[in-house]
């Protein structure tokens, strides 16, 4: 069996963003870096599944600048067996249909069995990314997934529906899922296996080899939101508040005027 997971790396939640100078994306500088939430849970599934059937080639995927190698050491330490970095120092600014488009384009006639991605990335939160791979590569795809099984070539998942509810959906494979958080618990990387995860090969690709497309959207401006002054809580009888609301709307605003 041959198995994708799609990894990205992000900043991590907890940082101190500002808006870069284009006014266009957050600023790269001094920020701490992690895996994707989502793709964690990508990242264990996917290992979990080659566990079960045994004889698989575990491949992570990522995008971006040099120092996303780091995030796919910890990929690997959780039990991949090589990776494929595809350069490009300004992923950022690629839409999502662009970033499919390179996976797909990599991930093209080479049989994958299964492609596990996040649900969505924590910086960008498009969720297409997924869904725009497996269409690119005529491939069915079940996104948002909370439980996952797998049996002689038959994929049988749950999926996360608005309201609390789930479906269960049946898939022959080849397939591509994308992975909601609460799939699985993932593995934290145990010393022995970093330290092997240092000796698996990480193959580097230029973007310009897979990236054929231009993009389909653009992001015009990137802001914080303006900060508003709190509400204004109104006690006392009934009579006495419709009073002061009166009164508040005729000194305040233009309702009464």
């Amino acid at each position: 069996m041959k198995i994708l997971v799609c990894i990205k790396q992000v900043p991590d939640m907890e940082s101190k963003f500002k808006v870069n100078p284009e006014g266009t994306w957050y600023d790269n500088v001094d920020l701490a870096w992690r895996m994707n939430e989502y793709d964690e849970y990508a990242v264990e599934q996917a290992v979990q599944l080659k566990g079960q059937v045994g004889d698989a080639d575990l491949t992570v995927f990522s995008i971006g600048p040099n120092r996303v190698k780091e995030t796919m050491k910890k990929a690997l330490a959780m039990g991949c067996d090589h990776g494929v970095h595809v350069a490009d120092d300004d992923s950022y600014q690629k839409d999502p249909f662009q970033i499919a488009s390179i996976i797909a384009g990599f991930a093209k006639d080479k049989g994958f069995d299964l492609i596990f991605t996040g649900m969505q990335s924590q910086d960008r939160g498009s969720a297409q990314v997924g869904v725009l791979v497996a269409e690119l590569l005529n491939l069915p795809c079940i996104s948002t997934i909370v439980d996952f099984a797998y049996l002689d070539g038959k994929v049988s998942v749950k999926r996360e529906l608005e309201g609390g509810g789930r479906a269960l959906v049946s898939c022959n494979a080849p397939v591509l899922v994308t992975c909601q958080l609460g799939l699985n618990v993932p593995r934290y990387p145990t010393l022995p296996n970093i330290m092997k995860a240092k000796k698996k090969e990480i193959l580097s690709i230029e973007v310009a080899e897979l990236l054929n497309v231009t993009a389909r959207q653009e992001t015009s401006k990137l802001y914080f939101p303006e900060k508003k002054g709190g509400g204004l809580v109104l006690e006392g009888d009934a009579g006495d508040l419709a009073d002061q609301l009166i009164k508040i709307l005729r000194d305040k605003t233009s309702v009464l005027a």
